[in-house]
C-alpha cells in the first residue's frame, strides 16, 4: 500500500504472521521480562502495557524508517499519548505529549511534521502471554508454534479419547466401541455378518443401528467441522486433513455432507488461485463466475451508458448521437 497504516506494521511482526519466524516470539512479547507495574495505581501504564519492550521497539521502529534518533510516539486510548526518546546509552526518556490535531498526536521534528507512532502490536502485550500469566489458559491450549516459543522446550500433547482414540456409543441398551481398523473408522462389537444385515436394511429404509448412525453423522458432521472450517479458511489445508483422517482414517471415503462439501470447496478455491497466479483466469478465488470480456465500443452508435442505480453486472445501453436527456427547450407550443 502506497501508504500504509503506521499503527499496524505487519512487515515490523513477521513473528505474529511468519511461521518461520514464530521462535522470535518469545523476545518480542517480552515473555522474560516480569509485568511492569504503574507508580501509582491511576498511571495508564500498567498491566496490559508492554513497558518494558517500549525502547526496544522505538529503536526498531526508528531504524526501519532509517533514522537513528528521534521521537516515538505511543498511543494509550483515544486522548492519552506519550512521547518516548531513545537516549545513547540505552535508556528511554518519556514525556506526556502536547496537545495536538491529527490522528498521531503532536507535530515532531520529521519531515512531515509527525513523531513516528509506536504499532499496536509493540504496545500491548500479547493476549496469549497474559493469558499464560493469568493461569487462564495452558500451553496445550495454544497453537504448537506458539506454545513452544513462549514455554520453551514444551511439547504439544494430542489429545486422545478413552481407549487409544476409540469412541463409546449407547446401542441396543449397552456402551459398543468405534475406532479406525485398516484406517476405516467401522464399529467394533457388531459381527460382520450382523452389519452386512443392516446394511441391506438400511438400502430397505430401515433404521441403522446407533454405532452405524453415529459414523455417519461423524463421515457428513462430525464435532470438529467448525475447526476444520476455519483451518480452510486460513489456508492450513495439511491441518485440516490431518484432523479429518485422525477422525475418519487415511483410508475412510467421504460420504454427502456439510464436511465433504467444505473440502471440495477449498480444493476448487486452491485450484481457482493456481489458474489466477499463473495469469490463465482474470479473477482471484472468489466464488464468483469470470466475468464476461468488456464490449468494444463503436463510433457509429455512440459511446455506451450504464444506467443508473444498478449494479456492475448490469446490462449497459448505448445511447443515440442525438439523444438528449433534458431537452434544450422545454416550451409547449
Amino acid at each position: 500500500h502506497p501508504h500504509p497504516g503506521p499503527r499496524f506494521r505487519l512487515d515490523l511482526h513477521r513473528h505474529l504472521w511468519d511461521a518461520t519466524r514464530a521462535g522470535e516470539l518469545r523476545d518480542r512479547s517480552g515473555a522474560d521480562l516480569l509485568p511492569a507495574l504503574p507508580a501509582a495505581p491511576d498511571d495508564p501504564p500498567g498491566p496490559g502495557w508492554a513497558v518494558d519492550r517500549w525502547a526496544a521497539e522505538a529503536r526498531l521502529l526508528l531504524a526501519a524508517d532509517g533514522r537513528t534518533a528521534g521521537p516515538v510516539l505511543v498511543r494509550l486510548g483515544a486522548r492519552h499519548r506519550i512521547l518516548l526518546t531513545p537516549e545513547p546509552d540505552g535508556t528511554l526518556r518519556s514525556a506526556p505529549a502536547p496537545p495536538g490535531r491529527g490522528p498521531y498526536g503532536p507535530r515532531g521534528e520529521r519531515g512531515d511534521g509527525r513523531p513516528a507512532l509506536l504499532p499496536d502490536a509493540a504496545t500491548w502485550t500479547p493476549p496469549d502471554l497474559a493469558l499464560l500469566r493469568a493461569g487462564l489458559l495452558t500451553p496445550d491450549d495454544l497453537h504448537p508454534l506458539v506454545a513452544e516459543a513462549l514455554v520453551p522446550g514444551h511439547r504439544t500433547t494430542r489429545r486422545t479419547g478413552p481407549d487409544d482414540g476409540r469412541r463409546l456409543v449407547d446401542c441396543q441398551g449397552s456402551r459398543h466401541r468405534i475406532g479406525l481398523v485398516d484406517g476405516v473408522l467401522v464399529p467394533l462389537d457388531h459381527a460382520p455378518a450382523e452389519l452386512r444385515r443392516e446394511e441391506l436394511l438400511v438400502a430397505l429404509g430401515g433404521t441403522p443401528l446407533p454405532c452405524l448412525r453415529v459414523i455417519d453423522e461423524t463421515h457428513r458432521r462430525p464435532d470438529c467441522l467448525t475447526g476444520v472450517r476455519e483451518r480452510l479458511a486460513h489456508g492450513d489445508t495439511a491441518g485440516a486433513l490431518a484432523v479429518v483422517e485422525a477422525l475418519l482414517g487415511p483410508g475412510a471415503a467421504l460420504r454427502d455432507g456439510p464436511l465433504r462439501e467444505a473440502l471440495e470447496r477449498a480444493a476448487e478455491r486452491k485450484v481457482l488461485h493456481g489458474l489466477y497466479r499463473t495469469g490463465l483466469r482474470a479473477t482471484g478465488p472468489a466464488n464468483v463466475a469470470e466475468p464476461p470480456p468488456a464490449p468494444l465500443p463503436d463510433p457509429d452508435r455512440g459511446p455506451l451508458r450504464r444506467p443508473r442505480g444498478a449494479n456492475s453486472g448490469a446490462r449497459e445501453t448505448r445511447r443515440p448521437l442525438g439523444h438528449r436527456d433534458h431537452p434544450r427547450h422545454a416550451l409547449a407550443r
